[in-house]
């Protein structure tokens, strides 16, 4: 279990456009911590819809036999996007954050999450 989870998750809250951050465990689909959100938007339930993105990103890279890690899933919706990224050290956990399309910044965003998972400790 990590950490200093809430920590990582303060840090990610200063990304332009925030709606939430959370930390997941893609094999159980739940939290090991949530940030945001609110009523229209529930950080838990997406761990859990987004840990079978992670499992059949993972699936398809075994099928086509590719090298190497998911460094990040973005998915792109009208008016927010959502990255997803498992940590390096162990794939089966991973770092969300769900943005405001219109104030988001993605290069800056990828960079945050880049710093999260270097400063989570497992």
């Amino acid at each position: 279990m990590a950490q200093n989870v809430n920590e990582v998750l303060q840090d990610l809250k200063d990304n332009d456009g925030f709606v939430a951050a959370a930390i997941g465990h893609a094999e159980s689909g739940m939290a090991m911590g949530t940030l945001g959100g609110g009523t229209d938007f529930n950080p838990e339930v997406a761990i859990a819809a987004n840990s079978d993105v992670i499992k059949a990103k993972l699936r398809a890279m075994n099928a086509l036999k590719l090298k190497g890690g998911i460094e990040d899933v973005l998915i792109t919706l009208d008016t927010q996007y959502h990255l997803i990224r498992p940590l390096k050290a162990n794939p089966v956990v991973f770092i969300y954050l769900a943005l405001e399309r219109k104030n988001a910044n993605l290069a800056m965003a990828r960079f945050k999450l880049q710093q999260a998972e270097d400063k989570l400790e497992l």
